[in-house]
């Protein structure tokens, strides 16, 4: 009864907080038919949007996974001064509020910030630009390959690194052909989460943005702006691709947990 009764709570938390409310912006999306559904994903504004959202995801996650990758190395493989300051400053953005991360950006580069006037002088535009929402989406993202990578690093040990070491391999060999190996599925986890956070992100994107139709909307500006505005139907077809996303996002981390035991029960 007590297993009954368990698994009927969590199917019912499910159900109240996921199932409805994906049901809820499907239902609306397709309110005013599948015409006016996908004449919504043409719009122009949509289209810029989605991709400003690809491009800040494909220029934020090669380099949270590059930043990430050699932080856990370092963190875990090696002893050095610093070491636990590194540590607290990869958590800082989970602890800070993604709007104070977009403020501090715009104290930075903003018209009146510290580099405000360098960068008039030299014609450059950081904030309410591309330049600024790839950083903001770059600052509330980076811990996420970094905080996957680390506990799975430590609980591997450096035996098998050393092994190689003293049989004659490179640094670069152990990297490819002991570490990497090790770590592949913890470090394919972190890029996924990384990729839906930063397609995802609101806050700090929010500030620093601008709200410029088809130039400095994301997905999820786009959706707010549609929706303050009442175009409803508009906005729940926005809010749809990103649903997708997470249904995508939620496939894939279930695939590579699947994959991650099935690796460590054969072997």
């Amino acid at each position: 009864m007590v297993r009954r009764l368990l698994i009927g709570t969590a199917l019912g938390f499910l159900a109240l907080f996921l199932a409805l409310p994906l049901a809820a912006v499907v239902t609306h999306a397709l309110g005013d038919g599948v015409p006016a559904y996908l004449r919504a994903l043409r719009d122009p504004d949509t289209l810029a949007a989605v991709r400003l959202t690809l491009l800040t995801a494909a220029i934020a996650v090669p380099l949270n996974l590059t930043f990430g990758l050699a932080a856990a190395w370092a963190i875990t493989k090696f002893a050095f001064p610093g070491k636990q300051l590194l540590v607290a400053l990869i958590d800082l953005p989970l602890t800070v509020s993604p709007v104070i991360c977009g403020m501090a950006f715009v104290l930075l580069f903003g018209a009146q910030g510290w580099f405000g006037s360098w960068l008039s002088d030299h014609d450059l535009k950081v904030v309410f630009a591309v330049p600024g929402i790839v950083l903001a989406t770059l600052f509330v993202t980076f811990p996420f390959v970094a905080r996957e990578l680390i506990p799975l690093m430590q609980e591997q040990g450096t035996e098998e690194e050393e092994a190689a070491v003293v049989l004659g391999a490179s640094g670069w060999q152990t990297f490819r052909r002991v570490t990497l190996p090790n770590i592949k599925w913890g470090l394919l986890y972190g890029v996924i989460v990384c990729s839906a956070r930063a397609m995802g992100e609101f806050g700090a994107v929010s500030v620093v943005s601008g709200h410029i139709r088809g130039v400095t909307n994301t997905v999820p500006l786009h959706v707010e702006i549609l929706y303050n505005e009442y175009h409803l139907a508009a906005a729940f077809a926005a809010a749809s691709l990103l649903a997708l996303l997470a249904l995508v996002t939620l496939a894939m981390q279930s695939l590579v947990e699947w994959q991650g035991r099935r690796r460590g029960e054969s072997t």
